[in-house]
């Protein structure tokens, strides 16, 4: 078998807003949302270059899943701690999985794309630098070994 890229992308998006944003650690709900270009929420199966249903969530998808909602988490828990009201976020994620000859293969990277919107635009700065700081609190994220990337951005 030869060498080969696999791309997997998806979008996690935050809907815990309960109207105040993260002003306190009680205020915000965790709820989010997973989706994933023509597959529907969260029904498994394995990629379908392994023989899996194409219309089920698989585990790559998944992975990058979970470093996506790892961060989110991480970082309204940061933005709480700093006192940085965040009102939406959303995150593109893709991460690069190779296949080697002998069959096995692994994950290369993953990129996040996490864009937020605040409640006070004084705090943009900081609520932008605090993705550095989730990122190295986030489990999933500590725990592979390739690079998670993050490139953080505004809402429009």
């Amino acid at each position: 078998m030869a060498s080969s890229e696999h791309h997997y992308e998806v979008n996690v998006f935050w809907t815990g807003n309960r109207g105040t944003g993260t002003s306190g650690y009680k205020e915000y709900g965790r709820d989010h949302s997973v989706t994933a270009a023509g597959v529907p929420t969260l029904l498994g199966s394995a990629d379908r270059t392994f023989h899996g249903e194409r219309e089920r969530w698989n585990p790559e998808l998944l992975l990058v899943t979970a470093l996506s909602q790892c961060h989110m988490l991480s970082y309204l828990h940061v933005a709480v701690t700093h006192g940085v009201v965040v009102t939406k976020y959303q995150d593109a994620a893709g991460g690069t999985m190779v296949l080697n000859a002998d069959g096995s293969g692994q994950f290369s990277s993953v990129t996040l794309r996490p864009r937020i919107s605040v409640a006070d635009p004084k705090t943009v700065e900081l609520a932008l630098s605090l993705h550095a700081e989730a990122a190295r609190k986030c489990f999933i994220a500590r725990s592979v070994n390739f690079p998670v990337h993050h490139e953080p951005g505004l809402l429009d």
